[in-house]
């Protein structure tokens, strides 16, 4: 039986109940009371076990969605740290290949300058080389001209 109509039960009979001259005091239906006490103490119990029910589904679903809310922040938080390093990789390798493009860029200007140089070397030593052979070739052609005199001398090459 509901609790509440028990108690509206007992408030009527409070009402009908009649009061006793010259004083506020009632006179009540002793059996009619108990009655409804004794309905009452039955009842309670179940209103208490389904009050406790309703509280323990309460606190199991704030618990669940506890839970919940906590495994979603660690979620949030594994991935935001995931981001945050994928993000310091990323730029990570940028500088390094920064760092790797002016290494290479100092490399091949090494290696121009080297080849550079390699090939200057060789062309000067090509010079002195052909003008040997010019001067080989001019004191041959000098020898032809004039087969008695000297070949080297400054008279001769200044003729030429």
């Amino acid at each position: 039986m509901d609790i509440l109509h028990l108690v509206d039960r007992l408030e009527n009979i409070v009402h009908e109940s009649r009061t006793i001259p010259l004083s506020r005091k009632l006179l009540l239906d002793e059996d009619r009371l108990i009655d409804i006490i004794d309905q009452m103490r039955v009842s309670i119990p179940d209103v208490v076990k389904h009050a406790q029910k309703v509280t323990a589904e309460r606190d199991r679903q704030l618990a669940q969605a506890q839970e919940e809310a906590d495994r979603i922040r660690q979620l949030a938080k594994t991935e935001s740290h995931t981001i945050l390093e994928n993000d310091q990789i990323t730029k990570g390798a940028r500088i390094r290949a920064e760092q790797i493009l002016e290494e290479a860029e100092r490399q091949a200007a090494r290696t121009r300058a080297d080849a550079d140089d390699y090939v200057l070397d060789k062309f000067g030593r090509m010079e002195h080389q052909l003008l040997s052979v010019i001067q080989q070739v001019r004191n041959g052609v000098q020898m032809l001209r004039d087969p008695e005199g000297p070949a080297d001398t400054p008279e001769a090459e200044k003729s030429t």
